[in-house]
């Protein structure tokens, strides 16, 4: 079964979720679709259209990605080793 897509509701709970975590408060922008005419910040509506249309566009696809389907790539699904030639050893043994 494929993964289906977020609905607006719960992409606007990630998106506060994430922006509080790194201290960032969308309240504070003017609420509705009007930009406030002193400071020029969008309003709430439109911030959260604009940020659900990016991680739309450009975060659950990047998510999603796999190296299988490219040969040259694949070989950079497994992470490094911290000490490769004491693993070497390790694995001669």
């Amino acid at each position: 079964m494929g993964l289906s897509q977020p609905t607006d509701a719960e992409l606007d709970a990630m998106i506060r979720a994430r922006l509080a975590s790194i201290g960032i408060d969308l309240d504070q922008l003017p609420p509705g679709r009007a930009p406030d005419p002193q400071t020029g910040s969008p309003g709430r509506d439109t911030a959260l259209a604009s940020l659900r249309d990016f991680v739309r566009t450009t975060v659950l696809p990047l998510s999603s990605y796999t190296f299988a389907t490219d040969a040259a790539l694949a070989q950079q699904a497994a992470p490094p080793a911290l000490y490769p030639s004491i693993d070497d050893v390790r694995e001669s043994r």
